[in-house]
């Protein structure tokens, strides 16, 4: 599975399950370890495991490997990490008070939207121009 298909597999995971808020941030040129990094919010300890768990169960579904999750005990921050790309599954408090979208810097990736969405994006904006490269 490629970088883009992983980070589509996450995303589309997240938004089943209602995820607030979702970023994606490339990464490579700040770390070797990932290459992109997935910011959601989930509106409470409960939805916010649901939202890791559906991210890795998406992910083994396709075929890819989910090395470790982290923080489902408490579920105010849950990490799934997938290899070349993290995501971060936090209750909104908690992700403003550690502000990852600062940390993981400023460059937002924004996905090559999938044809029945084209219609629901802002054009006049360069990078939701659906033939806009991801």
């Amino acid at each position: 599975m490629n970088l883009e298909e992983l980070t589509q597999t996450i995303v589309q995971a997240l938004e089943d399950v209602k995820a607030k808020d979702v970023k994606i941030f490339n990464t490579e040129a700040l770390t070797d370890q990932f290459e992109r990094v997935v910011i959601a919010s989930g509106t409470s300890n409960r939805q916010t495991r649901a939202l890791a768990y559906a991210v890795s169960a998406a992910v083994k579904e396709a075929g890819a490997d989910v090395l470790g999750m982290e923080g489902q005990d408490t579920g105010e921050w849950v990490l799934v990490d997938c290899g070349s790309v993290v995501c971060h599954v936090l209750q909104p408090n908690v992700r403003d008070y550690y502000n990852l979208e600062e940390i993981w810097g400023g460059k937002e990736v924004f996905m090559r939207a999938n044809e029945e969405c084209a219609s629901r994006l802002m054009p006049h904006r360069v990078q939701h121009a659906p033939d806009a490269e991801a």
